[in-house]
Order: C-alpha cells, then sequence, then structure tokens
C-alpha cells in the first residue's frame, strides 16, 4: 500500500529523525521508522490485520482515520482513502504520531 504523510513535521521526523514538535524518546523513533516500513509493504488492509501487536483500529468519531500501535502508549494516527468497495486496499496518510494516554 502507498503511504505518504500529511504532517511536515512528521515528513521531518521520518527524513531526518528530528522534529521540532515531536520528542520522542529513541526507541519510539526507531519503531516509528518500522511501523511506517510495516505499512509500506503491505499488499493490502488484511497484511496489517493479522499482525496483533499493530492494534490496527477504526477511531470512533472519524470516518476514515486509523490507529497502529508503535509501543505500549504510543499510536500512530492515519487516514485511509480506499481505492475499492471491500476497503481493502487504499493510500494510507500519516497524520499523528501520538501519546495516546497523556
Amino acid at each position: 500500500m502507498h503511504v505518504d504523510f500529511r504532517n511536515k513535521h512528521l515528513v521531518d521526523l521520518y527524513q531526518d529523525g528530528k522534529s521540532k514538535k515531536y520528542r520522542v524518546p529513541q526507541e519510539i523513533l526507531k519503531k516509528f521508522f518500522m511501523r511506517i516500513q510495516e505499512l509500506e509493504a503491505g499488499r493490502d488492509i488484511h497484511d496489517i490485520w493479522k499482525k496483533p501487536s499493530l492494534n490496527y483500529e477504526k477511531m470512533q468519531g472519524y470516518e476514515n482515520r486509523y490507529s497502529i500501535r508503535i509501543q505500549d502508549k504510543w499510536r500512530l494516527e492515519m487516514e485511509i482513502e480506499w481505492e475499492n468497495a471491500e476497503m481493502t486496499v487504499g493510500d494510507i496518510y500519516v497524520i499523528e504520531l501520538s501519546n495516546h494516554y497523556r
């Protein structure tokens, strides 16, 4: 699946390993990179669903926003623009890296 960013600060974090907005521990940064790579490697949404460690879920109150777990309290929020009626293939747009339980 195609992955892109809708957040300039996350682009900086992904490209440079640092961002003014996101000051995250090194282990979270490492997992952030891993999660983006896992999303890029997925052929369809089933490749994400079948990994329990990602804890993929639809976010309440949004039509097309989903999240996956980075580690413990940290999650990656994304929007998916589906390309098919079955909602299995689409473009993923990463919008937020959040400390879910701040």
